[in-house]
């Protein structure tokens, strides 16, 4: 049993600006002193790098569909209490408060906002856009807060207000409906988050100016919210019965331990936190890479994660870096472990927008005009470092690139009646995203064939 300060902030919608908001809140709680332990719900990789960026620790996921309702809980606690005890925890929603997957296998609602506000028994606060709304607010509020009597909205934040008559007319309208509101945020068009083609760009390419803008919001979000309101709110959450998540519990402990690297900086900013530390719990050493700057891959890596990012706003960068670019090729020539997803599978590919890239693959890919997005229930369609075949795991795609082919002779995955990704040797590359969390036997398999491959690299020196 766990008391911990926790708060949801939802949205009737999306685009009501709840990262703005989030991520202030956080900056400015830190700012007051306070640890926060920052949350965001869904599969979304960039919304918790500004939160990492506001709170000083890494933004953690909680997401249903890919790790399983019973992990929500666990996972937040380790969050909390990880890299030390968290004071109180802010998780950001997704979508609308009770939008969730649109996915036959699930009922309405599942892995949404709501849902996860009921898994940690936490109170929410509605973050609304009333920059075209008065007196409707209420009407507004009030079925939100009544539609789900075991989801408790605890007050609202108004964004977006546009004077001081505005703002009078809004919160007149709350109070007569028996709303408490926590705060309002005029419009601040300067602290626009830019954006491109897959959303907000990452905080880690805006470095510099990511850092600037998390400053204002915390000033923004500090001067207009009532922040005792706020932590009553959270401190009103109930103690949390559940046993915080531990990665050395879920996999198998590997010998020799084997160092893995994992690509890092700009072009590859998108990674679950769990995978790397399930990684380590099995014994592995797991070092960083970044493909735009470094020119070889740590002395003695014996497998190679590259997971999802932005390659293609920086191909011609990574292009560029030739020596790494044969570095990879030739450990997947040694037919050394590598996983690959999305941006992973673009790196590792022939050509990307017509630059080379690793050539471990014989693809070309290139941006397309289409976005592909939405949970995926897949089926391991033969053995690969990852998985046995037949394994089935839940994952999520996001992404406006295209590879021909779309699967190899030996795919990664089957669902939907097709087959997409691809394996050969020690690869493994795939547009599939996954939380190992999840699925933490793929981590224990990653790490396994590491070390044996290590193993086998010491006996013929």
């Amino acid at each position: 049993m766990t008391a911990l300060p926790r708060l949801v902030l939802a949205a009737p919608s999306s685009n009501a600006g709840k990262t703005s908001i989030v991520t202030g809140l956080i900056a400015a709680l830190t700012a007051r002193g306070l640890t926060v332990s920052p949350h965001k719900v869904g599969p979304d990789y960039i919304d918790p790098g500004y939160h990492g960026l506001a709170a000083g620790r890494p933004g953690r996921n909680l997401d249903p569909w890919l790790v399983g309702e019973e992990r929500i809980a666990p996972l937040f606690l380790r969050g909390a209490l990880h890299p030390s005890p968290a004071d109180v925890a802010v998780v950001e929603g997704v979508m609308g408060l009770f939008d969730g997957a649109a996915h036959p296998a699930v009922g309405p609602g599942f892995a949404s906002t709501a849902h996860v506000a009921r898994l940690l028994g936490a109170p929410v606060v509605l973050v609304v856009d009333a920059a075209s709304q008065a007196h409707s607010v209420a009407a507004l509020v009030h079925g939100f807060a009544t539609f789900d009597p075991a989801i408790r909205v605890g007050g609202v934040v108004l964004n977006r207000v546009g004077s001081d008559r505005h703002e009078a007319i809004l919160r007149g309208a709350l109070a007569a409906a028996g709303v408490t509101v926590l705060g309002a945020v005029r419009r601040h068009e300067q602290l626009h988050t830019p954006s491109r083609h897959l959303g907000l760009i990452p905080a880690a390419e805006r470095s510099a100016a990511a850092t600037a803008t998390v400053h204002r919001l915390g000033e923004v979000v500090g001067d207009g919210l009532d922040l005792d309101a706020v932590l009553a709110v959270a401190r009103s959450a109930p103690p949390l019965h559940a046993t915080p998540w531990e990665p050395t519990a879920e996999v198998s402990a590997v010998a020799g331990r084997p160092r893995i690297a994992v690509a890092g900086g700009a072009a590859f900013t998108f990674g679950y936190a769990e995978n790397a530390e399930l990684l380590a719990a099995a014994g592995a050493e797991v070092v960083t890479v970044d493909p735009l700057r470094d020119e070889a891959l740590p002395a003695g890596t014996a497998g190679l994660v590259v997971g999802g990012g932005f390659p293609e706003v920086h191909a011609a960068e990574l292009s560029a870096n030739g020596s790494l670019r044969a570095d990879v090729a030739a450990l997947a020539a040694r037919g050394a472990p590598v996983a690959a997803e999305c941006a992973g599978l673009l790196y590792l590919a022939r050509e990307l927008d017509g630059l080379p890239m690793c050539g471990v693959l014989d693809v070309a890919t290139a941006m397309s005009g289409r976005l592909t997005l939405g949970y995926r229930e897949a089926e391991a369609a033969g053995p690969s470092v990852l998985a046995p075949a037949g394994t089935r795991v839940r994952g999520h795609e996001f992404h406006r690139t295209a590879a021909v082919p779309v699967a190899g002779a030996t795919p990664a995955w089957r669902w939907g009646g097709g087959t997409e990704g691809f394996t050969s040797g020690g690869v493994h590359a795939s547009y599939l995203h996954l939380n190992w969390a999840g699925s933490p036997e793929l981590a224990t398999r990653f790490a396994t064939a590491c070390a044996v491959r290590s193993e086998k690299v010491r006996a013929h020196r």
